[in-house]
Order: C-alpha cells, then sequence, then structure tokens
C-alpha cells in the first residue's frame, strides 16, 4: 500500500542487557502497514514491543534489521525528516511543572517553530477541546493527573502533525479523563483526517480503533478490524451467576485454574464473565459450573485478545546469569503470608476490624484534600479506594500508610493509632507503589535484602523470607539482574515481593496494575484473592474499574468528600443500577459535580 503512513518489512530491534548471554529481542520480524486517515492500535501483553516500534517510527531508535518507512521517508536513513512531520507522546511527557499551562504550550510552539498567527488559532482551538481554557495560568505542577495528560497531548499537538504517535497516553488517568481524552482524539480523527497510532493497555479502547495490530513477545501475532478478532471467540462467551453469598472474585479464581476448560474469567455487573476453551466437553463445563446460572454474551475484543494470548506460546524467562542459582518454579499461586490463619472475609467493622477511619481531615494550608472521611475495613476484606484524579484519595491512602499525618479524625491500622505510633503500624503493614518503588540500579536481590532490612528483617529470617517470595513470585535465577532492566511485569513480581518480604497483616496497593495488559492483570489478582483468602487485608486505589469488582467494598471520593460507600452491588445501585462499574462510577461523580442532577 504506497498510502500507508507507517510500512515496516521483517523489521526488528535488539538491546543488549549487561551481564546477559544474548541480546534481547525486543521487535522480532515484525511486517505490517498503517492505513491513514484512521486510528491504529497496538496491544499486547508487556514486552511485547509496542513502545520499541513506536520509537523506531518516531525515528528515536533505529532498527537492527529490516525496513521501515514513515510517510513514505525512510526513517532510519531520514529521522529528521520524520520528526519534522509527526508528534510523539510518549509515556512520561516532559512537561514543565513550574511553568503554567500555557507557558509550556507556548515553550513547545517555540520549539516547533510555530509562527504567531498559526498558534493563536491553534491554542484556542486545543484549549477548548482539552477544557483547559479556564487553567491557562495555573501551574502544570498543580494539574490532576488527567489535566497532566490532556495538556500533555495539546503540546504535542501545537503543530499540526500528519501522523500522531501516542504511547499508553491514559494510563494512571480515571475514567472520566480517559473518556474526555478519547473524545479529543476522536474529533482530530474525524475533523481533521489526523492519523493516529496509539498503543494501550484498554481493550475498550483498542476497540473503537479501526485497525488493531496484536503483539506478543516482539512479534505481531495477528492485525485486523476489531471484529475480525472479537470472531476468534464468538460463540464460546459466557456470564455465570454467583451462589447467593458467593463473591464473583472467588467464582472468577475458581474458573481461572481451570486452564484445560476455561481461556478467561473476569469479574463484571456481580456476574464473572468467562471464555470456554473450544475443545473443552460440555460436560467438563457442566461440571465446573455445578449447576450455576450461564448466559451467553456477545464477544469482545478483549476475549479475542485472551483467546490469541492464550494460544500463543509461553514467554520466554529473561537471560538467567550465570552467577544466579536457579530456585525450581512455583507450582502454585501461594502467598507470601500463607502462614497466617485463613479467614473468610466479613463485613467491616466490629472487634475483627483492621482499619478503622472516623473524621479524618487533612489540609494544605486553606485547601481541604480529605473532610470528614470515615469508614472501616474487615480483617481479610479487600477495600477498593476509588475517585478521580485529584479526588483526595492518593491523600487518604497516604494516611493509612502512615507516610503523611492526618490534621485531625481518628486514624487506626492493625491496632495502632497512627496519630501517635505511625512507625509501629508500619512495621504491620506492606506497600506497592504504583512506580513500583524500586532502585533500579540495585538487583533483585540486592532490592530484597535492602526492603527486608528495612522492614526489620536480618539473618537467617530474611535469607528465609527471600528463597520464599524467589520462588512464590518466579524470580528465581534473577536474582542478579539489575531492577531497573526488568519488563514491567517482573517489576509488578518483585514489588509484591518486596512489600510481603515481612508478612504484614495489611497490604497497601496503589495502582499497582496502571499500565498492565489484561494478562497480567488477571494473574496479578489471582494472587491477591489467595491472599485474601489467607486473612491479609488488602487495600487498593485503582482507576481500571473493572477491578473494583474484586473488592469487598469500595469508596469513591471526589472533591476530598466520600460520595459513594459499600459493596459493588450496592454502588452500582445508588447509580440507578448501572451495568458495571465504570457506568456507576461516571454517574456518580458527575451527579455530585452537577449539584446531584443526572
Amino acid at each position: 500500500m504506497d498510502s500507508a503512513v507507517l510500512s515496516g518489512r521483517s523489521l526488528s530491534r535488539h538491546f543488549s542487557v549487561k551481564g546477559a548471554a544474548a541480546p534481547v529481542e525486543a521487535v522480532r520480524d515484525v511486517t505490517l502497514e498503517v492505513a491513514p486517515g484512521a486510528l491504529t492500535a497496538l496491544v499486547g501483553p508487556d514486552g511485547a514491543g509496542k513502545t520499541t516500534l513506536l520509537r523506531m517510527a518516531a525515528g528515536l531508535l533505529a532498527p537492527s534489521g529490516g525496513s521501515l518507512s514513515v510517510l513514505g521517508v525512510d526513517v532510519a536513513a531520514r529521522p529528521q525528516e520524520v520528526q519534522d512531520r509527526i508528534s510523539y507522546m510518549p509515556q512520561r511527557f516532559g512537561l514543565y511543572e513550574d511553568l503554567s499551562v500555557q507557558e509550556n504550550m507556548d515553550l513547545y510552539a517555540d520549539l516547533h517553530g510555530v509562527p504567531a498567527d498559526v498558534r493563536r488559532e491553534r491554542f484556542e482551538r486545543l484549549l477548548h477541546m482539552t477544557d483547559l481554557a479556564r487553567f491557562t495560568s495555573r501551574p502544570a505542577g498543580k494539574l490532576s493527573g488527567g489535566m497532566k495528560q490532556k495538556l500533555g497531548l495539546a503540546c504535542t499537538l501545537v503543530r499540526l502533525p500528519e501522523l500522531l504517535l501516542l504511547d499508553e497516553p491514559t494510563v494512571g488517568v480515571d475514567p472520566l479523563s480517559r473518556r474526555e481524552l478519547w473524545e479529543i482524539v476522536r474529533q482530530l480523527v474525524e475533523q481533521e483526517r489526523l492519523s493516529v497510532i496509539v498503543s494501550t493497555s484498554y481493550m475498550d479502547e483498542a476497540e473503537r480503533c479501526q485497525q488493531v495490530f496484536v503483539m506478543h513477545q516482539g512479534r505481531l501475532l495477528a492485525a485486523g478490524a476489531p471484529a475480525d478478532l472479537r470472531s476468534r471467540a464468538e460463540g464460546l462467551s459466557f456470564t455465570a451467576v454467583p451462589r447467593t453469598g458467593n463473591s464473583a472474585r472467588t467464582l472468577q479464581a475458581r474458573l481461572l485454574d481451570a486452564r484445560d476448560v476455561v481461556v478467561d474469567a473476569v469479574p463484571e455487573g456481580g456476574h464473572v464473565r468467562f471464555i470456554r476453551r473450544p475443545d473443552a466437553s460440555d460436560g467438563a463445563v457442566a461440571q465446573l459450573l455445578d449447576g450455576l446460572p450461564v448466559n451467553p454474551v456477545p464477544a469482545r475484543l478483549e476475549d479475542g485478545f485472551m483467546m490469541l494470548l492464550r494460544a500463543a506460546p509461553p514467554p520466554p524467562t529473561l537471560p538467567t546469569l550465570p552467577t544466579s542459582p536457579t530456585l525450581p518454579a512455583s507450582p502454585a499461586l501461594t502467598p507470601p503470608a500463607a502462614s497466617k490463619p485463613a479467614r473468610a472475609a466479613g463485613p467491616a467493622g466490629g472487634a475483627d476490624s483492621m482499619i478503622e477511619v472516623r473524621d479524618l481531615v487533612r489540609k494544605f494550608g486553606d485547601f481541604t484534600a480529605v473532610a470528614s472521611t470515615s469508614f472501616s475495613v474487615a480483617r481479610g476484606e479487600i477495600f477498593g479506594l476509588l475517585g478521580p484524579n485529584g479526588a483526595g484519595k492518593t491523600t487518604t491512602f497516604r494516611m493509612l500508610c502512615g507516610l503523611l499525618p492526618a490534621s485531625s479524625g481518628f486514624l487506626q491500622v492493625a491496632g495502632v493509632n497512627l496519630r501517635h505510633a505511625r512507625a509501629q503500624a508500619r512495621a504491620k503493614v506492606g506497600y506497592v507503589s504504583q512506580k513500583f518503588a524500586l532502585y533500579g540500579n540495585l538487583t533483585v536481590r540486592e532490592n530484597l535484602d535492602f526492603f527486608g532490612g528495612a522492614y526489620g528483617l536480618y539473618g537467617q529470617r530474611l535469607e528465609q523470607r527471600t528463597s520464599q517470595v524467589l520462588e512464590e513470585f518466579q524470580l528465581g535465577g534473577q536474582e542478579h539482574m539489575p531492577s531497573g532492566q526488568l519488563p514491567g511485569g517482573f517489576k509488578q513480581r518483585l514489588a509484591m515481593a518486596t512489600g510481603l518480604l515481612h508478612e504484614p497483616e495489611v497490604l497497601f496497593l496503589d495502582e499497582p496494575t496502571s499500565g498492565a495488559d489484561p494478562l497480567a492483570r488477571r494473574e496479578f489478582w489471582r494472587r491477591i484473592t489467595t491472599l485474601s483468602e489467607q486473612g491479609v487485608t488488602v487495600v487498593v486505589t485503582t482507576h481500571f474499574m473493572e477491578e473494583a469488582e474484586y473488592c469487598d467494598r469500595i469508596v469513591i471520593q471526589d472533591a476530598g468528600k466520600v460520595l459513594a460507600i459499600g459493596t459493588p452491588r450496592e454502588v452500582r445501585k445508588q447509580a440507578d443500577d448501572a451495568g458495571n462499574m465504570e457506568d456507576a462510577f461516571i454517574r456518580i461523580v458527575e451527579q455530585n459535580r452537577n449539584g446531584g442532577a443526572p
């Protein structure tokens, strides 16, 4: 196709990894063509090669082999010519936080040489599209996460490119802001006929695209319109209704473990959506479901995606360094806290309450970030903190972890009053942050030693726990690999391992699956379900609304206030019986911002 905006032939790119015996192949023998004037998605598991492909398309990396042309130009031979005609928004777009919204846009317009008469009209349109016109004088560092992403997109578009490359533009963005960002992209494609290539972990985002490329282990696994990929799961997708008193999370875990019968399973609207294997017998399916009500549902892109990945060969292990002793792979998802007595999760409060929050307030000068918040969390419960960017949930989370003192109110975690003994409480909790607070220049083993010492583990006890978590999180053989060189999925495992080394009673997870693909999210939540069954209390923040369905109860905050609290079913009911949690979340937040009006 001569008019393709991007054309690759037998494209490859490898990287040398310090200490590894062979280079890592990030992109392997990829041939593809991207149609002009359309929205195209790159999807795939962590480490599939999506970002590497986009960086090569932007002229920031040279291919190791094959050819790549962008807008008809050989990007390896003439990268500057390509860069003059495209715009690229990486995952961590460089805003200047001390500069205002307007000053950031002026700076990028200066860098791209946009004439004054052109930039006036362009700024007006971009500020209108992003709804940032009211905030032009606000420093970028004072914007919420969603507003920062919209400003980054505006700065990327201060000149009108022929091709726009977006690398995970909605990672860490709440559902409201995510919807707004996609509306901007849709307008650009429809009104300006802009060609857009976006990498994304959200399959519902990829479903909006005209063309989808599925990558896996650096290779192109499949390509086509969303309908083509959905068809792989047509007739195989169903929902099952858990028995009264049983959680969707528990049923999902049972279905996921039956790999010879079920391809995938995920909680959704109080039910469990699952894909049966094409070769599974009706008898095996019936035995697994044990009389539960089952209904067929239309296939969606995520179903086709999971069918592709489950059929693909397992991912290769990371390069094993010669000095690393290899531990046997973990036979099951056994949590580090397995020695703790198992308890069923129940309603929060009472003598078995692990977290008590009453009239909690946090102010920063005249600004109230959290206003009179109250709730309790039971032992073994999974409790979700949800809210738009800037809603106050991160501040609440940091107070619960003992990282930030409360201005007023009562706060107790694991029987310790955090207003008087924060250090004592921290010894009973584990914490996994969104950015995975690992030391990139330290090896896997050195990170475990450091965090173990920080939690008071030494000598034989530290050695014992380190061996256990290396095995349980399947990190054996990678002990001497610098953590900064691990793929994101392995970093997530290591972060979980460091947070659970000391067998905490309460585990805090701050957007732990941000940017993770559906396959990695399933694996992660299977582990969390097991931890909960063993009596570990889990508090999680997330922008993936499907993950709220894993929680026993959730709270939705906005502008520092609690808008809703209860089980996922109760919250959906409060939102006029919304069919899924994302719709419920948007309705509740919008009604609050509209003064209660729907």
